[in-house]
């Protein structure tokens, strides 16, 4: 068989060397593209996972036999991990992961730049506004606190654009 059509990827040499502590890994194929990009608490118990031939399902059998590399980014915790498991999907788009390719999973801050008085609020799903989006954070509590903070900080409205236009009065937080 030519040296091209087969796997020559030595997963006990790359598992011998991998650390135990929480990050993402990203399987490239042979023309170095990412296949497949996920996150750990353990990235050796992880890993290893795909290549054990009993829990391995058809999707991820043929997944792994088009595995030439894998690339590790190690993190402090799970949680850093998660995040930016969903910055990398979103930037590279991998043929295998089908979840989090939207952006409807985690929740942002969202700063609209359309209106002469922005407005800073929770944002979940498609990012079609214009103005700046900050995330995404691992949970909507997250959000809500980041927002109480900005607001102590910055002054920023609020309120929802209908009930601002239909105000007599100017926003105190305008």
């Amino acid at each position: 068989m030519p040296e091209s059509a087969e796997n020559t990827f030595e997963i006990k040499e790359f598992l011998k060397n991998l650390t135990k502590r929480p990050g993402i890994y990203k399987m490239l194929n042979e023309q170095a593209v990412v296949i497949y990009i996920g996150k750990a608490k353990n990235l050796k118990n992880r890993v290893s996972s795909y290549f054990r031939k009993q829990t391995a399902s058809p999707k991820q059998q043929a997944m792994v036999a088009k595995v030439a590399s894998i690339e590790v980014v190690v993190t402090h915790t799970e949680g850093e991990a998660l995040l930016l498991e969903s910055q990398q999907i979103k930037k590279h788009r991998p043929r295998y992961n089908i979840c989090l390719r939207d952006d409807k999973s985690y929740p942002y801050i969202y700063i609209s730049s359309d209106q002469k008085f922005p407005r800073i609020t929770f944002h979940r799903g498609a990012k079609k506004k214009p103005g700046k989006y900050f995330g995404p954070y691992p949970s909507a509590g997250a959000v809500r606190e980041s927002l109480k903070l900005l607001q102590k900080i910055f002054p920023v409205r609020q309120c929802d654009d209908a009930y601002f236009k239909n105000r007599t009065r100017p926003c105190l937080q305008h």
